[in-house]
């Protein structure tokens, strides 16, 4: 902040000796004076002089700037607000998050030029990442209510995938196609009913039949991720006696058939977990998990 004040130590710097000496010019020196980030005082004619020290702190600053570093950020240095590694910290991360957004779009634009043009209005569904997710997030936390908001918040940090911010065109196009899913009421409601089997009745403490049929999952999860063929065996025999014991009934040969008949719109869901299986690679999704289950089932069943 400009001081004003009688000054006459002959160990002020003059603006043009402190531009002479930094190598700043002199309206640069102003616009830095007139932003508050050097100190400076007036002599009774009015100039402008400086401490010596002004050398040092105007050459930081000048260092920082060519770093990209905003004015901002600058004055918190100079006034001790914040250190230099937290700044440059804070610049980079905001550089990465630019860059991701340039990625992000380049990948979309991509992805617009593989597709069917009937695609256009599929893909601008996932313009905005953070909408996107947040789509498949409220999709899920209905489907898993009652469980804990932990648990679904583990559950969707597992099973809906996000495309890296320079994924390939068709991961974009099977990531927009997943955003449209959940957008049907159709697949909500068969989603809904086939997790719970809801066409067997009775179910006593649902909270307890997810949880039970979340474990069930991943018990059957490594012999998905081996590539082995749905078959009965004590992972089944656990999904069943999840269900079984929610109904406050015993796990025999006529309840199976029963789970059975009412797993036929499993079907409906295959598709959603395919995209997801696009999205996610080789990991085992809990709808993969789920669905080699059902499979294992109907092997299980005369």
């Amino acid at each position: 902040m400009e001081v004003p004040a009688i000054v006459t130590d002959s160990t002020r710097l003059t603006i043009g000796e402190l531009a002479t000496r930094t190598g700043v010019a002199v309206r640069t020196i102003r616009f830095y004076c007139d932003e508050g980030l050097l100190d400076v005082q007036r002599t009774s004619a009015g100039h402008r002089v400086f401490d010596p020290s002004a050398a040092e702190r105007l050459m930081l600053l000048r260092r920082l700037r060519s770093f990209g570093i905003g004015l901002v950020a600058i004055g918190d240095v100079l006034a001790g607000a914040r250190s230099i590694e937290e700044v440059i910290a804070a610049e980079r991360a905001a550089l990465d998050h630019e860059l991701d957004a340039l990625s992000r779009r380049r990948s979309l634009l991509r992805a617009v030029e593989h597709c069917a043009p009937d695609s256009l209005n599929l893909l601008a569904a996932v313009t905005d990442p953070q909408a996107a997710r947040d789509a498949l997030g409220r999709f899920w936390r209905r489907q898993l209510t009652p469980l804990p908001t932990a648990v679904i918040d583990d559950f969707i940090d597992m099973n809906v995938p996000e495309p890296a911010a320079d994924a390939r065109p068709e991961h974009l196009i099977a990531y927009a196609e997943l955003v449209a899913t959940v957008t049907d009421p159709a697949l909500s409601a068969a989603m809904f009913d086939t997790i719970r089997h809801r066409g067997t009745p009775g179910i006593r403490d649902e909270r307890r039949l997810l949880a039970e049929v979340a474990d069930a999952c991943l018990s059957a999860a490594p012999l998905v991720a081996a590539g082995r063929a749905p078959t009965p065996g004590a992972e089944l025999d656990h999904y069943v006696d999840a269900h079984a014991t929610a109904r406050g009934l015993a796990d025999t040969p006529a309840f199976r058939r029963q789970l059975l008949a009412d797993a036929e719109g499993a079907d409906q869901l295959r598709r959603y977990w395919r995209l997801t299986a696009t999205l996610t690679g080789e990991m085992v999704t809990s709808g993969a998990a789920h669905l080699w289950l059902f499979d294992a089932l109907a092997a299980s069943t005369p």
